[in-house]
């Protein structure tokens, strides 16, 4: 811990000391002094701060908290260090992060929601007020040195751009001096959309020659730790990693799945009993706590039909070897604090998981997730899924897994990810290390704690006071309480007494052991979703200071201390912003009804040469209506060949291009279905404009169309296309100019050596008037899947 410092550290950033003292002529005069130049430090004492974030992880998964996947590095630094068994996030990504980030309440930041659901209201608009710093810029502003790795999910979507503007973003305003990561919510480990700073980058190497996202990741990380202590090795660094692992799509290399093969034959009802007794043993959960019941909205193991029971086996298989093999590289990191001999004095938060486990792939478990974003998870047949089983993790799939086994994982809880009213949702297992400033060593720690706490922990364990303003805005004070007090003396008073939950209506309260939850949405039901108004949601009652995985509800017999919690649900909920809830769909889904900007406007939009890695926020849309593609292009004397520009990837997308000097176009659905068209006479040699005109056949969503393909006006292709998607292509992959980044759209081309041979000087994309149709409006059933492709 920090020793007093003398410093004015609440303004930041501090002002510049004014000159004093006498002042002389020539500097040679004996009576000529002036200071040294003084650089900015934080206190002295200060340890260096590392928070490792897993992404979509359970409480009931990793081995450290008694789960399946090992984790081998989170046990050791354990051992090292302390568990604690009773930290909660907010049961969802972009508001975990955003109230980790800046230790406030997600509303209070105004990450009630993911970005691409935000509205104007002030509690859910994704905009990060002025009044609340970020963690990194307030220790950068004290001397640290700051860098982030991996997801940045924080980005209001109309500012996810090349054009910015970059204020949310992690080396924007965010107060990191270095980013290297994706921003979204997930990513293809194989083929990822990475940005260095606010600069798209792509991978060195093809997943054919053993690249992938999470090695890449901690590679940059450590080359920016060593270099970091090479140069001002008395400057203390701040580094979040966070690499979208273990998110779907779950990508592992095939043997670290194979290391789990047969390990859960034995179905994720089983699995549950096996890990509550792991968990026991292991001392995270008390002997008496109780495995809750399975809801009846999730089915049983043996209900599931036998056909499908190979890919259920498989999926786990993969999510297992995924946190591993994620494990195995955080490892990597944390020997690399070791030979720099800088472990004792970083202070490590190891989360695992930004929210309960991840239901969000449908009872079924999805090769390609994006199918049943799009309405389309009826392609993925128990046969087709088994035709694919030995490629689940691989770089052609996108793979998410049953909800049965997102239960298991969070094991010994109700509920999973999205549904904030339950311990399933919410409650994550944390490892913490500092052997400076922790003297216990394999110690679990029970007070009850919040991801909000973590900013104020480090600040103290800093020496340093939270800012009263920065750059001249008066700072909200920070909503969450140090946990440094729990480091030392596990019998400490928990010092968090109240702590409200709120997602999509699912909504809980903590008050000193009692909490008061109630369920509002299920987070699979994509389609048929039918909410109910908030007055007639059933709420439960637990004492969890008897109860500790809420399994006894005793609304009934306790109506008036039920009563009791509700009322201070209301007063916290109106003290954080969370007012007005919001369960609406189609309106958050659409800029004009949700109050959010949008970047781009009108029918028409003009992309340039080199233009690329666009996401689809930035993106004319030209889905499920009439729409045409105008490129202007330079042919070589070689014939045409390349891709004139893409957009998506192999899991679904479109793509115009050149294919053996003749002009062709792909229409990949769900990475399932090809549609190809093809001009009748190669493309002329010099400058020409290629057009191609998709006659939307109409009649709602999803639906298929006549693709005719002009060279100078010239009609020289035609054909149809069956079948669209109506929602998403990537959640990762976007648009690009001149070449298809990431993985290919057509199979007719490889990831790498398909950008156009020639010129392409321009492309407009167009949308006709037709698209304002009602057969192409979006029905709130179908708006959903659009919100949690993205997550």
């Amino acid at each position: 811990m920090s020793v007093e410092d003398k410093k004015h550290r609440s303004h930041l950033p501090m002002a510049t000391p004014e000159r004093t003292g006498l002042i002389t002529y020539d500097a040679k005069d004996p009576d000529s002094k002036f200071p040294p130049i003084e650089q900015l430090r934080p206190p002295k004492g200060a340890p260096n701060v590392l928070i490792i974030l897993i992404d979509d992880a359970g409480f009931g998964s990793p081995s450290a908290f008694g789960g399946p996947c090992q984790t081998p590095n989170a046990e050791k630094l354990a051992a090292a260090g302390l568990k604690y068994n009773r930290f909660h996030t907010t049961a969802l990504c972009s508001p975990t992060r955003q109230a980790m980030l800046t230790g406030r309440n997600h509303h209070s930041a105004g990450m009630g929601g993911i970005t691409e659901v935000a509205t104007g209201a002030p509690g859910y608009n994704s905009v990060l007020p002025n009044t609340i710093s970020p963690l990194a810029r307030t220790l950068k502003l004290n001397g640290y040195s700051t860098a982030q790795f991996g997801k940045c999910h924080e980005v209001p979507v109309w500012e996810t751009s090349p054009v910015g503007p970059f204020d949310a973003w992690p080396t924007g305003g965010g107060g990191f001096e270095y980013f290297y990561g994706f921003i979204g919510g997930e990513a293809n480990q194989w083929y990822p959309t990475l940005y260095e700073g606010t600069n798209a980058v792509e991978p060195k190497k093809t997943p054919e020659e053993g690249y992938h996202l999470v090695e890449d990741m901690t590679d940059k990380a450590m080359a920016w730790i060593s270099q970091q202590k090479a140069l001002a090795p008395d400057k203390p660094f701040f580094v979040y990693f966070a690499p979208g692992a273990t998110h779907a799509p779950h990508h592992v290399p095939k043997e670290w799945a194979d290391k789990y093969k047969g390990k859960f034959d034995q179905g994720w009802d089983k699995l549950r009993e096996e890990t509550i007794a792991r968990q026991k043993a292991l001392g995270v959960i008390p002997e008496n706590a109780q495995l809750t019941a399975r809801h009846a909205e999730i089915p049983s193991w043996d209900d599931m039909p036998e056909a499908l029971k190979p890919v259920l086996r498989r999926q786990m298989e993969v999510y297992a070897g995924f946190m591993e093999y994620t494990d195995h590289h955080v490892g990597r990191l944390l020997d690399g604090l070791k030979k720099l001999d800088i472990s004792d004095d970083t202070l490590v938060y190891y989360i695992i998981g930004d929210n309960g486990a991840s239901a969000e792939g449908t009872l079924n478990g999805a090769y390609n997730e994006m199918a049943n974003f799009n309405g389309l998870a009826a392609l993925e047949t128990p046969e087709f899924l088994m035709e694919r089983l030995d490629k689940l993790g691989g770089p052609e799939s996108y793979n998410h897994y049953a909800v049965g086994w997102a239960h298991a994982m969070n094991a010994p809880y109700q509920w999973t990810k999205q549904v904030a009213s339950h311990w399933g949702g919410t409650r994550n297992g944390a490892v913490v290390s500092w052997p400076n400033g922790i003297k216990a060593k394999g110690e679990i720690r029970s007070q009850f704690h919040h991801v909000i706490d973590i900013a104020p922990t480090i600040l103290e364990a800093a020496g340093l006071p939270e800012p009263v303003s920065v750059n001249g805005i008066q700072q909200r004070p920070i909503e969450g309480v140090s946990m440094l007090y729990s480091f030392n003396d596990a019998k400490a008073a928990e010092r968090r007494e109240t702590q409200y939950f709120e997602m999509f209506g699912n909504r809980g309260i903590y008050h000193k052991g009692w909490t008061a939850v109630t369920k509002h949405g299920t987070p699979w039901v994509l389609v048929g979703r039918k909410t109910v108004p908030l007055d007639d949601d059933v709420w439960e009652l637990y004492d969890t200071n008897k109860d500790w995985s809420q399994a006894n509800d005793l609304s009934k017999q306790m109506p008036e201390k039920l009563h009791e919690l509700q009322r201070l649900w209301l007063i916290e909920a109106t003290r954080y912003n969370v007012l007005p809830i919001d369960d609406r769909v189609v309106e958050k889904m659409n800029p004009d009804t949700a109050g959010r900007p949008v970047l781009i406007k009108g029918n028409t939009q003009l992309l340039f040469g080199g233009m690329g890695r666009l996401s689809e926020n930035c993106v004319l849309n030209i889905k499920n209506k009439s729409h045409a593609v105008t490129a202007e292009i330079e042919v070589p004397k070689s014939g045409a060949e390349g891709v004139i520009i893409a957009q998506g990837a192999n899991i679904g997308g479109w793509s115009l291009y050149a294919k053996g000097g003749k002009l062709k176009y792909c229409y990949n659905v769900a990475g399932v279905n090809h549609y190809y068209v093809e001009a009748t006479s190669p493309l002329p040699v010099g400058e020409h404009h290629v057009r191609m005109e998709f006659a939307y056949a109409g009649g709602g969503l999803g639906k298929g169309g006549q693709v005719t393909l002009f060279v100078d006006g010239k009609k020289v292709g035609e054909g149809a296309v069956a079948m669209t998607q109506a929602m998403v292509f990537s959640a990762d992959d976007g648009c690009d100019v001149g070449e298809d980044t990431g993985a290919p759209v057509s199979p007719d081309y490889g990831s790498r050596g398909n950008a156009f041979n020639g010129k392409v000087k321009g492309v407009q994309l167009a949308i006709a008037e037709a698209a304002e149709n009602s057969g192409h409006l979006i029905s709130p059933e179908d708006a959903i899947r659009i919100a949690m492709a993205r997550q």
